[in-house]
């Protein structure tokens, strides 16, 4: 089925990203640097340390897409092998988690709701599933309160404090329900760490970055996992429940972007800028020339107005560039089928499970750097 050239492709890039994951794993969980202060990040000690990370994480990322090429193997669709995508920017000084993902692409046509759906949802349940093991141990198993201070012995000294000027930054992680749950019902409290130390804990941080990416493929937009998932649902609905998610996830997004409270002269630019940002976002939708820029300045609207009446309320604009990549290179619609049988109990049932991992996983905001 697979050339021995895929096979060597696809095998190669999958230990490049295995080593790439491994290093960035190392420099997350015990703060070091491979081209800063530590001289023993090579070592097979440190090495195999690290491993601890990127072993759990790169098989959530597998299971997920083993889940995918199984289920279309079954139907005798063709693709590709995953695609692994390696991405350590250690040489760069600045931290990464080693990979951009994986996936597969899809090489012959699919036609059938039922088809679409089944590929698309088998990958996030296969890797919701494996996440689910590797959180579950790692809250149960942490290590004694004191683990900290091998990584920080800094924190030892009761007058430390970073200055303005050490070019520190404080990554904390946000909180998704699922995490929350397990945090409150398996973790010793005693023993559990803060919001912004879990990058030094290699199963709670792949846990948390697996469940990260699977709210991200279920999104119910486009032709995201979520979207099939939504297209095998509601067929005839999903181009408006595509575009309705869309369009709060972009409000949200943007939300504190632009405010009233700015000097005119900064608004006179940044208004005009954000708004033709959004236009872009939305040129790809299937509706009017009229009702995109309707779209379009009503969110603008109502994410000014709502910073003038709460002053404080703020969004995530990290999530812009994401939105950017929805809207303008994948489109909000999703391919047509000539198969149009409608799903069977037990898959509508799967759908709406999906639906819940989705609420459980996603994280308003996942990365807050300070």
């Amino acid at each position: 089925m697979y050339t021995k050239k895929e096979y060597l492709i696809h095998t190669l890039l999958f230990i490049l990203t295995l080593i790439a994951t491994t290093l960035a794993g190392g420099e997350w969980l015990y703060g070091k640097s491979i081209l800063g202060e530590s001289d023993n990040f090579l070592t097979k000690e440190y090495f195999i340390k690290s491993l601890h990370f990127s072993i759990p994480f790169i098989g959530i990322l597998l299971f997920h897409e083993m889940g995918h090429l199984l289920t279309a193997i079954h139907y005798k669709v063709k693709s590709s092998l995953p695609y692994f995508i390696p991405a350590w920017l250690g040489f760069l000084g600045s931290p990464s988690i080693g990979t951009f993902g994986a996936i597969i692409q899809m090489k012959s046509y699919i036609n059938s709701r039922k088809k679409f759906f089944d590929i698309g949802v088998a990958g996030p349940i296969a890797g919701f599933i494996i996440a689910i093991f590797v959180l579950v141990y790692g809250f149960i198993n942490l290590p004694e309160a004191d683990y900290i201070y091998e990584i920080h012995p800094e924190y030892l000294d009761p007058n430390f404090k970073h200055s303005e000027d050490d070019g520190y930054q404080n990554l904390e992680m946000g909180y998704n329900l699922l995490f929350f749950i397990f945090e409150k019902s398996l973790a010793d409290p005693e023993k559990m760490p803060n919001m912004s130390e879990i990058i030094h804990y290699p199963y709670l941080f792949a846990g948390y970055l697996a469940l990260f990416f699977t709210a991200l493929n279920l999104l119910p937009i486009s032709q995201l996992d979520g979207g099939h998932v939504v297209f095998g649902l509601f067929p005839r609905h999903h181009k408006w429940v595509s575009l309705a998610t869309y369009i709060g996830f972009v409000s949200y997004a943007g939300l504190g972007l632009l405010s009233p409270f700015e000097p005119i002269e900064t608004l006179m630019w940044t208004i005009p800028l954000y708004i033709g940002f959004l236009y872009i976002c939305f040129r790809k939708a299937e509706i009017s020339e009229q009702n995109k820029w309707v779209i379009v300045l009503l969110i603008a609207s109502i994410q000014y107005l709502l910073v003038f009446l709460l002053p404080n309320i703020q969004g995530y604009s990290e999530w812009l560039f994401f939105a950017f990549l929805l809207g303008r290179v994948m489109g909000l619609s999703h391919p047509e089928v000539k198969g149009t049988k409608k799903l069977n109990g037990k898959r509508k049932i799967i759908g709406w499970i999906a639906i819940i991992i989705f609420i459980l996983c996603f994280t308003p905001q996942p990365f807050i750097f300070e």
